[in-house]
């Protein structure tokens, strides 16, 4: 077969006639293998959420969509509306509003960073307990980890970056 190919004109007819062959679209689909749901015997679904410094265990459940943080009620614990409405993108983006319940502790880093880890960790806990839902997350950008952290501060330095005051005399 490799000596009748000369010319590209050649190629193209040896090409064309395999990609000529029908194609199952069934088995392009099933390539991967398909994710299973992961629950725990309370029927439950697990996940650790992280952002700067701040860690999150996060469960999720099916329920009323009530949300609770360090024991404290979502609008207690995050009391600026940004902070809140971030907790909330997950479950706008996948289509569940008021479906789950959340149970969550966060440890380390601000509000701001906390906020941040309890949103990855709640979206990564939605892609396990129904696995449909991993395109709309994935695609919002919301299981990835945000890997931006505070640069640490080096010697000679004032700062990370900032040089102390030069004096020529």
């Amino acid at each position: 077969m490799a000596e009748d190919i000369k010319t590209l004109d050649d190629l193209k007819e040896v090409v064309g006639e395999t990609a000529a062959a029908p194609v199952d679209a069934e088995a392009v689909v099933d390539a991967g293998p398909a994710r299973e749901p992961q629950r725990d015997e309370l029927g439950r679904s697990y996940a650790t959420g992280k952002r700067k410094d701040a860690v999150a265990r996060v469960w999720i459940k099916p329920g009323s969509g009530k949300v609770t943080v360090n024991g404290k009620d979502m609008d207690a614990y995050f009391a600026r509306p940004v902070l809140q409405m971030i907790l909330r993108q997950p479950f706008t983006v996948a289509g569940v509003d008021g479906q789950f319940d959340v149970m969550a502790t966060v440890k380390g880093g601000g509000l701001s960073g906390q906020a941040g880890a309890v949103k990855h960790g709640i979206s990564k806990a939605l892609q396990l307990y129904d696995p449909s839902l991993r395109a709309a997350l994935k695609a919002a950008g919301f299981l990835t980890r945000d890997s931006r952290v505070v640069e640490r501060k080096k010697f000679g330095k004032a700062k990370a970056r900032k040089s102390f005051q030069f004096s020529k005399r």
